[in-house]
């Protein structure tokens, strides 16, 4: 079996992990990082309407998109 090797950030979270002593404080590291990548993730769709990238009209044809797997049974 091939060895994983973790990058920085993934170690740094490993190492924070130790002050994670209960499911409450475990619940808000959840939601403080769904928070950041929800930041993030607005910063990004922000910057794609400010550069023309999203329009109205692009983002009305996101209403009968269908993308999905195709599976083989």
């Amino acid at each position: 079996m091939a060895a994983t090797v973790l990058n920085d950030a993934q170690i740094d979270i490993l190492n924070m992990m130790q002050w994670v002593k209960s499911p409450e404080a475990l619940a808000d590291l959840k939601q403080a990082i769904s928070d950041f990548f929800a930041k993030k993730a607005k910063e990004e769709i922000d910057a794609m309407w400010a550069n023309g990238k999203m329009n109205e009209a692009k983002f009305e044809s996101f209403e009968n998109l269908h993308e999905r797997t195709p599976y083989k049974r």
